[in-house]
């Protein structure tokens, strides 16, 4: 297949494209600078120039692919609901170009969308109505599209994709751990962060563009939950910092902006995902990985 990759420059989009081009698929993958086409390029992949920012100037490279899977986010916290509404634009003007068709569109989403305390399930439904999470969009999107009849389903993506150039939450504990001098978590640390490396995660994309039902969630979890104090701990370890426990009150001042991510608490199934794609995590866990080379330089 011709599949069009966007974010195909990022953290998960360039893994993504790697595991399609290596599986002998064609990839035209979305870059917004020179910097980021010369990325794609060498990956092997052709490049078109264009931005999620404009999501109409993506629709006709849309049109002319065999698939699309869209990895591309803003994750620019600051304005995070702004964002969240431009992604629901961006999926609309991917679903037109691929309506009437039958070639696949793949959105990706996040655990963290999900209501707390309960194992959650790809059948599980995001929270609606004044517990809505903006992020619920780029679902209320894919869905809409599904309705008319585009083929369209949704990765969802754990708080931890980790490995080698993971730039985000756990890079984000350790820059603040070395910061502050320790490692933090909020009373028995027993929040839960399901996980998933960024290998295993590529190959589930490429599963689900090549197979995956419309309208069908997926989950991209190897670990169902890992809590948030073997996590502290095992920075802790590596940095050589003392690991103290916090209230839940000192924590979030100790984690700033980032504390509603350090406490995030989700528990993930994805045994439906791997029952029905054949999908099977391969890769090292989070705690083996925080302690290897991947992260040596964070």
């Amino acid at each position: 297949m011709r599949i069009f990759v966007t974010g195909a420059s990022g953290f998960v989009g360039k893994a993504v494209v790697k595991e399609l081009i290596d599986a002998g698929h064609q990839v035209i993958g979305l870059a917004r600078s020179t910097e980021a086409a010369t990325v794609v390029m060498s990956l092997g992949a052709e490049v078109h120039i264009g931005t999620i920012d404009q999501p109409e100037s993506l629709w006709h490279v849309a049109a002319s692919a065999d698939a699309v899977i869209h990895t591309a986010f803003n994750h620019d916290f600051s304005r995070f609901k702004e964002n969240c509404e431009n992604d629901r634009r961006v999926i609309e003007v991917l679903a037109d170009a691929l309506s009437e068709t039958t070639r696949p569109l793949v959105v990706t989403s996040a655990l963290g969308i999900l209501p707390r305390g309960q194992l959650v399930t790809e059948q599980t439904l995001p929270q609606t109505g004044s517990l809505a999470h903006p992020r619920a969009a780029s679902e209320e999107a894919a869905d809409a599209a599904a309705k008319r009849g585009v083929h369209t389903s949704v990765i969802r993506l754990p708080p931890s994709v980790h490995g080698e150039g993971d730039h985000a939450f756990v890079p984000m504990l350790i820059h603040i751990a070395r910061q502050k001098g320790l490692s933090v978590y909020a009373g028995a640390g027993q929040n839960n962060w399901p996980a998933v490396h960024l290998l295993d995660a590529a190959r589930l994309f490429r599963l689900v563009v090549e197979k995956g039902c419309m309208g069908a969630r997926y989950h991209a979890v190897a670990e169902a939950g890992i809590p948030f104090v073997k996590i502290a701990e095992v920075i802790g370890r590596k940095l050589d910092l003392p690991v103290i426990s916090k209230s839940a009150e000192e924590a979030a001042e100790h984690f700033g902006w980032f504390a509603h991510f350090a406490a995030m608490d989700i528990l993930a199934s994805s045994e439906n995902t791997q029952e029905h794609l054949g999908w099977r995590p391969t890769q090292i866990g989070l705690i083996a990985d925080i302690e290897g080379p991947s992260y040596s330089d964070t």
